[in-house]
């Protein structure tokens, strides 16, 4: 828990006034019976004038009342800067484990997942949260209140309080019990929650799939397998507190009935008066449940400890991907010529077969390149290599004659758009994803930009035009629009290179040719690396690079590896066959 004090730090004086107002709140209930004694003493042994009685009386409750009100300003003062504590440190740990994961590489993710992160940002957080709150709550008043009854019930009668010498081993190894037993527990059951997530967010991400393949019941059947296995390992999660509960309870009023049976047969006996065996009673009551409290704050402490260590391990996850060891950090993206130079590249670093092996290539500034092959050829993990979106496991990608880690991350990418081949646009304003690209862009510039990839026409048509609402994950709007927003966004940002990962799948070949003839006559100096399927997205490119199997098998225009290409040759029959047999 020690990396965790820094965010107690902006909220010491709240860290530091919480347990002091439980500390008058537990001094307090340890006076009240001492108090409640001297006035069933006086009521049992009244003095001869009744008057003095309730003068002395009246006395000894005007100090119980105002000792209750301040009792009462402790419980309140306790409660409000626990909670005020407990709140700031969570909102800061959240913030910090979001920059954290901000800074990610796309291997860090793949690590973790999206839904077991959200989980560690939003449950794990609560339940530190939670944890520091009852923390600040009780740390100081069931110590206190253990301490200062014992003392005052062994002082009272110490022939009573040698009962204590049962039950309070009994509670200790309780909670002993608790820690060793429900921390495991409670980790596997934080990693079922992380499990559930994943499972709705893939649904709800995807709900259109579902419902369009008629795979409701499927969806169903694997959100109840996921919720089950959470009602499992929450079941044996919770069963410690089951047991522990019902054990403690037993443990103090088997205590209790221990006292009352000896205390009231000396009562009884008239060794010893009433009064006494209540105000020792109240003590022993105390005892217990600070003794439950701490135990309380045991059992909360183990999902707490679970919480952490999750939490943990996102904070000490070592990022794949820096700008530590950059040569030139402050050097920007010039001129857009392209170097790959004998790469290989896994992205299990355990597997044996390299999804890159031994690429090379080379792509000129302002020149125009298409990439062609089959699916899952490489075509995409090799354009990510160019951005640093991974990092290679041999052999440089260089930009510019400067190998690519040696640029800051922030100056290699702004000199990059790249159109990815899942298109993502985010909830809000359409003006709002387009200025992901340039954050200062002014309307005219984005109408140009969205002219350019043919969307200005169909943006106009909305209600709102470029106010218009997008919808999460760009719902609201087709394939074909989403990927000319997408290159629209891109476009805005002026890059020296501009990377188009089948980016133009979804539109027309009209629109298509259109946004070809639109990124030769206005992007002359921009370095254009196209990712097709269709050989006609890219047989108008100064060069085409197939690949196969993780390598270069061509490289040519599109005439020559026609002539020399086995491979290409074959893609290309294939498409013109299959438009033969549309017509």
């Amino acid at each position: 828990m020690k990396r965790f004090l820094k965010y107690a730090k902006p909220y010491r004086a709240a860290f530091l006034l919480g347990p002091l107002c439980m500390i008058v709140e537990s001094v307090g209930e340890i006076l009240l019976p001492f108090l409640l004694q001297l006035i069933y003493g006086r009521v049992e042994a009244p003095t001869s004038s009744s008057s003095a009685d309730i003068g002395y009386i009246l006395l000894i409750a005007g100090a119980m009342f105002l000792l209750s009100l301040c009792m009462m300003a402790g419980g309140v003062g306790g409660a409000y800067f626990g909670s005020r504590a407990s709140v700031g440190f969570a909102a800061d740990l959240r913030t910090d484990i979001y920059i954290k994961v901000q800074s990610f590489s796309f291997a860090n993710i793949d690590r973790f997942h999206p839904g077991s992160l959200i989980t560690r940002l939003t449950n794990d957080v609560t339940q530190l949260q939670n944890f520091v709150n009852m923390l600040l709550r009780m740390c100081l008043r069931a110590p206190i209140m253990l301490v200062g009854a014992l003392v005052m019930a062994i002082a009272l009668r110490p022939d009573l309080s040698v009962i204590l010498l049962i039950s309070v081993p009994l509670l200790a190894g309780l909670q002993y019990l608790i820690v060793r037993v429900g921390f495991p527990r409670f980790r596997n059951m934080q990693a079922r929650i992380d499990r559930l997530n994943e499972t709705v967010q893939e649904s709800l991400t995807n709900v259109r799939v579902v419902k369009s393949f008629v795979r409701e019941e499927h969806e169903k059947e694997k959100f109840a397998e996921a919720n089950d296995r959470l009602m499992e390992y929450n079941l044996k999660a919770m069963n410690v507190m089951l047991f522990t509960q019902p054990m403690m309870m037993l443990i103090m009023n088997g205590t209790m009935l221990a006292v009352l049976l000896i205390g009231g047969r000396q009562v009884a006996a008239s060794a010893m008066e009433a009064a006494t065996l209540a105000t020792f009673l109240t003590y022993i009551t105390q005892i217990l449940f600070s003794l439950m409290m701490m135990t309380m704050l045991f059992m909360n402490s183990s999902r707490a400890l679970a919480s952490a260590g999750r939490i943990r391990e996102v904070m000490e996850e070592e990022i794949s991907l820096t700008d530590e060891g950059a040569a030139h950090p402050e050097k920007k993206v010039t001129r857009g010529e392209i170097e790959i130079r004998d790469v290989s590249f896994r992205y299990y670093k355990n597997s044996e077969d390299p999804v890159l092996s031994h690429v090379s290539l080379q792509i000129g500034a302002g020149e125009t390149v298409g990439i062609i092959g089959s699916t899952g050829c490489g075509k995409t993990t090799l354009v990510s290599l160019i951005p640093r979106l991974y990092d290679v496991d041999s052999g440089s990608v260089l930009i510019d004659g400067v190998d690519v880690r040696d640029y800051s991350l922030h100056e290699l990418r702004d000199g990059i758009g790249m159109v990815l081949q899942k298109n993502v646009l985010f909830s809000g304003k359409i003006s709002d994803n387009l200025r992901w690209g340039d954050e200062d862009a002014t309307e005219e510039e984005m109408r140009a930009a969205a002219a350019a990839a043919q969307a200005d026409g169909f943006i106009s048509s909305f209600p709102g035009g470029y106010d218009a609402a997008i919808a999460q994950g760009g719902q609201n709007v087709s394939g074909g629009q989403k990927q000319r927003l997408c290159l629209a966004r891109a476009l805005l940002r002026r890059p020296k290179i501009l990377i188009l990962d089948d980016s133009t799948s979804a539109v027309d070949t009209a629109t298509e040719a259109r946004i070809r003839q639109m990124l030769a006559s206005k992007l002359p100096d921009t370095t254009k690396i196209i990712i097709a399927q269709r050989i006609g997205s890219v047989q108008n490119a100064d060069r085409i690079v197939v690949m196969d199997g993780g390598r270069v098998t061509g490289i040519g225009t599109h005439e020559e590896l026609l002539r020399e290409n086995q491979e290409y040759r074959e893609i290309y029959e294939s498409q013109q066959g299959g438009k033969e047999a549309a017509v």
